[in-house]
């Protein structure tokens, strides 16, 4: 990740955070592995669908309000746009879903392509 896709906001960390989220968001494969399969990487790590859940809408909340996160997580309008789709796609799955799901049962929803979809074009827009 360059230097100036972290550093041209307030709170760089969290950004970091987010494109790390969004990333595990837009990668099938990844989430298979890791959050179904539990197939970590490394000894210590842990990842699954409610921890980005959570680094995206509470922790950073560029996900409950994006426009207000322009500046100190975001960078863009592309980027403010890209993540309100993002958050409809996720809250349309919550809202049919339900929260108490797995993220095995999560993934097989025919809901799960759009947010898929939605987190590779804001990781596109957060990495450009």
């Amino acid at each position: 990740m360059e230097f100036s896709q972290v550093n041209d906001v307030s709170f760089p960390e969290m950004r970091r955070n987010v494109l790390s989220a969004v990333q595990a968001l837009s990668d099938e494969e990844y989430q298979r592995r890791v959050w179904v399969d539990m197939d970590y990487p490394h000894e210590g790590y842990y990842d699954d669908f409610e921890m980005n859940l959570h680094i995206l809408y509470d922790d950073t909340l560029v996900l409950e309000d994006p426009e207000s996160a322009m500046g100190t997580v975001l960078r863009s309008e592309e980027e403010v746009k890209a993540m309100a789709e993002l958050a409809s796609a996720i809250d349309l799955l919550l809202d049919r879903e339900g929260t108490g799901k797995t993220d095995a049962e999560y993934i097989s929803s025919p809901l799960w392509g759009p947010v898929v979809r939605s987190a590779a074009v804001a990781h596109a827009a957060l990495t450009r």
